[in-house]
């Protein structure tokens, strides 16, 4: 989760600065709000999913069934796209702009930092002894 959360940050910083919005933490908290309350509600609907699953899959849950945050599906996947659809929807009602541009440029980006580090860490398993 703690990998989420910079990947959004880096997002709203990278993002800020190529736009000269500045750095200031009153900036930085204002863009990244939207984004930061999707990717919790995302992170809330994949643990409720993970926690329901396991009674309807099978009468006997398995070992280490509950929720793993580093799993590409559904984890990373809901992370994903919650935190792109609902930031979206969260900055239009908050007032702040949504282009289309930015929302291909926010799924493009979070996309690749937000399963990217869920599919680095599979191989680094891997690679491991």
């Amino acid at each position: 989760m703690g990998f989420d959360v910079c990947c959004v940050l880096v997002f709203v910083i990278i993002g800020r600065a190529s736009h000269a919005k500045g750095e200031s933490l009153g900036g930085i908290t204002s863009t990244s709000w939207p984004f930061l309350a999707g990717l919790a509600i995302g992170w809330l609907a994949t643990l409720a999913w993970a926690r329901d699953r396991p009674r309807a899959a099978a009468a006997r849950p398995r070992p280490g069934a509950a929720w793993r945050p580093a799993a590409l599906v559904p984890a990373g996947l809901t992370a994903w796209l919650a935190t792109v659809a609902l930031g979206m929807t969260f900055r239009v009602i908050s007032g702040q702009g949504t282009a289309v541009a930015f929302v291909g440029v926010a799924l493009a980006f979070l996309g690749l930092f937000l399963l990217g580090w869920r599919i680095l860490s599979r191989y680094i398993q891997v690679i491991r002894p």
